[in-house]
């Protein structure tokens, strides 16, 4: 398998509509853009402790409630409990509706799938603010862009 370098990635331009991207799955999802980044990083781990989390936290803006939201709101699940003997902490993952979500994110980076255009499934078509006008013109030209 080839390595991949800067100069692939950049001719991917896998990067290119990532700030869309990421306010549209933030917005439609109601989660912040620290919240979303830090689901994606700890997918990347795959099976996480707490402590994992912690340091995943360090570089976004601190928020002692994000933990509990992200689990409440079934974006982490626990995989594995502890048993205060042979396994002294609980394992977690992220959960099948956080997945899905990571998953659509580069399924449209990469190009094999649109931002929705319905009101119903990206709430921002409604255009209820200023923001979401423009966001909306900026979606239209992420789909239009089919070398993405």
């Amino acid at each position: 398998m080839k390595k991949l370098d800067a100069r692939d990635i950049k001719d991917m331009g896998l990067l290119k509509h990532y700030r869309i991207i990421r306010k549209w799955a933030s917005k439609n999802n109601d989660l912040t853009s620290a919240d979303l980044e830090l689901l994606i990083y700890l997918d990347c781990i795959n099976y996480f402790t707490i402590n994992d989390f912690k340091m995943g936290v360090y570089s976004y803006s601190w928020n002692n409630r994000r933990w509990n939201k992200l689990l409440q709101e079934d974006w982490i699940k626990l995989w594995r409990h502890r048993n205060r003997t042979t396994q002294k902490y609980n394992i977690y993952t992220i959960s099948f509706k956080g997945k899905q979500l990571i998953q659509k994110i580069y399924r449209i980076m990469l190009g094999d799938d649109d931002i929705p255009t319905s009101e119903r499934r990206n709430s921002i078509m409604k255009g209820k603010s200023y923001i979401d006008k423009v966001l909306q013109t900026s979606i239209h030209n992420v789909n239009k862009d089919k070398e993405r």
